[in-house]
């Protein structure tokens, strides 16, 4: 399949599939012409890397668990897993936040926004 209908298939631009490519998400073979030639699987593939970005993962660890799924043995265990994994990591990221939040908002009124809790003057 062409780039443009793989583009379409999988609602994408071109331009993300070529740059999905360069990073090795997705491989093609030249034609000839010079053309890609994407193998039908591609467009399951590119709607699983969309989902994935939505739910947080970057394209490298996308790259990186893709192959990782492919070998698991129960994929549906492998996926729970790594979304146990992407929780706990938002989890301490969320924790993190609110510290900060908490340090902002003493600092706010001080005067001097580097140190916290004195009086403005």
């Amino acid at each position: 399949m062409l780039i443009g209908e793989l583009a379409a298939q999988a609602g994408m631009t071109k331009d993300t599939i070529r740059f999905y490519e360069k990073l090795g998400l997705v491989t093609g073979r030249r034609l000839p012409n010079g053309y890609r030639d994407f193998p039908p699987e591609t467009v399951p593939w590119l709607l699983y890397v969309r989902t994935a970005q939505t739910l947080g993962f970057s394209l490298a660890e996308i790259a990186r668990l893709g192959e990782e799924l492919r070998d698991a043995p129960d994929s549906a265990a492998a996926l729970s897993e790594l979304f146990a994994e992407k929780i706990a990591l938002i989890d301490a990221r969320m924790a993190q936040l609110a510290a900060l939040r908490a340090d902002l908002d003493a600092r706010v009124g001080t005067g001097c926004p580097l140190r916290a809790g004195r009086p403005a003057d």
